[in-house]
């Protein structure tokens, strides 16, 4: 799919690896649905990059009610709706057995709400609009990228959560992609390692260097616009389908 013209939402748009991809998807002349909860950066990214071409809906991705109000509104004002971008998620730090207590049943089922059930929300209402795509030459109706990470094969310790989330958006990439194939619609997932996100703002300049000379090269953090550019690779690239791609400079996470 060609990035000009193309209408594409965008999950956790407000901030990081969302906001990157939805700046580079409107640079290129596409149009970007913007779903996040933070009201102030969808608002004010709507701002800078023109209501034109962005809309920000308020959405929690685990409402299925939310999800399709804001399907619906991306299409009342773009027409269409080719490409979605799950960057939506949370992440946690607990122990199995803390030293208090073994970890909670309801922070570890919010984590997988958000980011596994969150995106296969949002990976399914989309798609059933997407079926109504006219083809382009290659047959192609739509193209659905979601965010998992390299936690889902090297997870740390205290990653059991955010580990068993992202393996999910692994283990269910193919057998979507498969299924969605006879309708022309692409479903690939990106494994971003170590990125300088909102994440990492707390984080001091000697903490984050340290952290960016673990990755074997390039030694520093990853850029959220180098996973924009990855996500928009994959929808302009048609033969890309059924797998998880890493972007992480190579790096392999030790036990903690």
């Amino acid at each position: 799919m060609k990035l000009h013209n193309i209408v594409a939402l965008v999950t956790g748009g407000a901030s990081g690896l969302g906001e990157a991809t939805v700046t580079r998807i409107v640079e290129h002349g596409g149009y970007v649905a913007i779903l996040d909860v933070a009201e102030e950066k969808g608002m004010a990214l709507v701002e800078k990059l023109g209501s034109e071409r962005t809309l920000y809906i308020e959405t929690d991705v685990t409402s299925e009610e939310q999800v399709l109000h804001a399907i619906r509104k991306t299409i009342e004002k773009f027409g269409a709706l080719h490409a979605v971008i799950n960057c939506a998620g949370i992440g946690i730090a607990k122990k199995v057995l803390g030293r208090e207590e073994p970890h909670d049943l309801s922070t570890f089922s919010k984590v997988i709400q958000v980011n596994l059930i969150g995106t296969f929300n949002v990976i399914r209402l989309a798609a059933e609009k997407m079926i109504a795509n006219t083809p382009n030459e290659e047959g192609e109706r739509g193209v659905i990228i979601s965010t998992a990470s390299v936690a889902a094969f090297e997870g740390q310790i205290g990653q059991a959560a955010y580990s068993a989330s992202k393996g999910g958006v692994v283990g269910m990439t193919l057998p979507i992609a498969r299924e969605l194939a006879k309708y022309g619609i692409r479903n690939v997932s990106i494994a971003p390692g170590l990125i300088d996100t909102p994440m990492f703002e707390s984080l001091p300049t000697s903490a984050k260097e340290a952290l960016g000379a673990m990755v074997p090269f390039p030694k520093r953090l990853g850029y959220p616009a180098e996973y924009a550019m990855l996500a928009t690779s994959i929808i302009e690239n048609p033969m890309l389908n059924g797998d998880t791609i890493r972007l992480d400079g190579a790096i392999r996470m030790q036990p903690k």
